[in-house]
């Protein structure tokens, strides 16, 4: 039921959204929004079970994605599904919990009210688990060329700009252009960027080899650009060396001390001490920089909170913002620097898992009347997956590499899948391409079809995601690219001639 409209403005009205409670004993019992069904929110869901609480879970997504394999999904190794649940699934038939579909817009801490869908909804407790996207420093014309790998349909883009390069070299006559179109540039160093550029030179040099006959895998090209002096550098030197050996075996080239200046089709500029290079690729993937969800600054308007640089809320030790111990922010979204070196926790799962944990239980005692212990992060290390079985972990000081960080990697990512089902899939298929050194997830969707007589079909390769400009938008086609790359390679040709 709906109570009559409550105006916001002079030009604006609203709907106070009143639903029943999932169960009847549940009536008058005090209310908690968790907004965001990512690992924190999920975890903050269960740990509510069986307590005498109403949750109500928000997110503009209908699933939980397990973001760490979306470059498995952007190289087929593993589908869609292997990757996402439903939250209904993952949450829903819990007693207390209630999930809906939606993204908050405006925070009222005052009233105590979020505003999602046009509608108000009251809460006595709220935990913001929104997470964070993709940022490209202020040069957002960049996106559609270059597409991110954060949410499940940049990694479905990626695979899409992938195949599609392929498929036009197998058509290619000219040898240049057929590596022009085998060429790849992922800009950042980081876990994702390492992870993406393993994984593409095992689906280009190997898990493809069989499948296009006219292409020569060995002229496919990965280049990681990063402005740092090595890869991973959130991780130990060690596990640095051991990853960038590994990758440079796979023949991925790793460009240190490079900083992109501009990113156009078919040409990435990037600028170094010695001076700037021109990098020639059919595709560019951009996994250099990470921005807090817009919530954070709506909560900063509202409370007068800090966000740091990054967009991040400066949280107190309970992850509670000054003035209003109701609202928790957890996950990447918040900036928690009340560890013992006095560093920020990493954005990553196994904080994040534990954040939403400790605040739902946090908040179970505090309406109990109990107290509860301080949070104090396990930290499990970190680690980065680079073939079909090597990887680097930095577990606690114990640095390993090759098969037995494999091993780890595999363990871990499978006992944080909150799926059953997906652990048994996503087991399988990678047994079976440790076993036949092939893609599992190669279909090539997202293309205007001439047989459904739909309108809103994907544009031709490349294009740009979701509202985003496309590559036409922003000043040329892929005809256009290989047009300018035949010509680059002409002046070349003519100045050493």
């Amino acid at each position: 039921m709906s109570s009559p409209p409550r105006v916001m403005t002079a030009s604006k009205e609203r709907f106070f959204l009143e639903l029943e409670p999932p169960t009847e004993e549940l009536r008058g019992k005090p209310h908690v929004v968790i907004v965001g069904g990512g690992f924190a929110g999920v975890k903050a869901c269960k740990s509510f079970k069986g307590a005498d609480v109403r949750i109500t879970l928000i997110d503009k997504r209908n699933f939980n994605l397990f973001q760490p394999l979306l470059y498995q999904v952007a190289t087929g190794l593993v589908s869609r599904g292997d990757v996402a649940t439903p939250l209904r699934q993952l949450v829903g038939a819990q007693r207390n919990v209630q999930v809906l579909l939606g993204e908050v817009t405006e925070i009222q801490p005052d009233a105590k009210e979020i505003t999602f869908n046009g509608k108000a909804m009251a809460y006595d407790y709220l935990i913001l688990a929104t997470g964070s996207g993709s940022t490209f420093f202020g040069h957002e014309d960049w996106r559609g060329i270059a597409p991110p790998m954060k949410i499940l349909e940049h990694a479905e883009e990626i695979r899409r700009r992938v195949l599609m390069a392929l498929e036009q070299a197998e058509q290619t006559a000219d040898p240049q252009e057929r590596r022009f179109l085998q060429t790849v540039v992922i800009v950042g160093g980081g876990p994702a960027g390492c992870e993406l550029a393993g994984a593409l030179s095992e689906l280009m040099r190997k898990a493809m080899a069989r499948d296009f006959r006219q292409l020569d895998p060995t002229t496919a090209r990965i280049i990681v650009v990063d402005p740092g002096d090595r890869v991973l550098r959130a991780m130990p030197e060690e596990c640095s060396t051991a990853a960038a050996s590994e990758l440079e075996a796979m023949g991925v080239e790793l460009f240190f001390h490079g900083r992109v200046q501009s990113i156009v089709p078919g040409e990435v500029l990037v600028g170094t001490p010695e001076g700037d290079h021109k990098i020639e690729a059919a595709n560019v993937f951009w996994t250099a920089g990470v921005r807090a969800s817009h919530l954070g600054r709506k909560l900063a308007e509202s409370t007068g909170c800090e966000v740091d640089r990054g967009g991040r809320v400066l949280v107190q030790s309970d992850f509670s913002i000054p003035n209003h111990p109701e609202i928790r922010i957890v996950g990447d979204l918040c900036s928690y620097k009340h560890t013992r070196d006095g560093k920020p926790l990493p954005g990553m799962a196994g904080p994040a898992t534990q954040m939403g944990g400790w605040v739902a239980k946090d908040i179970r005692a505090t309406l109990e009347g109990r107290q509860h212990k301080p949070f104090v992060w396990f930290d499990f290390g970190s680690m980065a997956v680079l073939s079909r079985l090597g990887a680097v972990a930095d577990l606690r000081g114990i640095k390993l590499s090759g098969k037995p960080a494999w091993l780890l990697w595999a363990i871990a990512h499978l006992a944080f899948m909150p799926d059953e089902e997906n652990r048994v899939s996503l087991l399988i298929k990678w047994l079976w391409a440790i076993v036949s050194q092939q893609r599992s997830s190669l279909l090539l969707t997202g293309m205007p079809s001439q047989h459904v007589g739909l309108e809103g079909g994907s544009a031709p390769f490349p294009m740009g995601l979701n509202n985003e400009p496309s590559i036409a938008d922003v000043g040329g086609t892929m005809a256009q690219a290989i047009e300018n790359f035949r010509e680059s390679e002409q002046e070349t040709a003519n100045t050493h001639s």
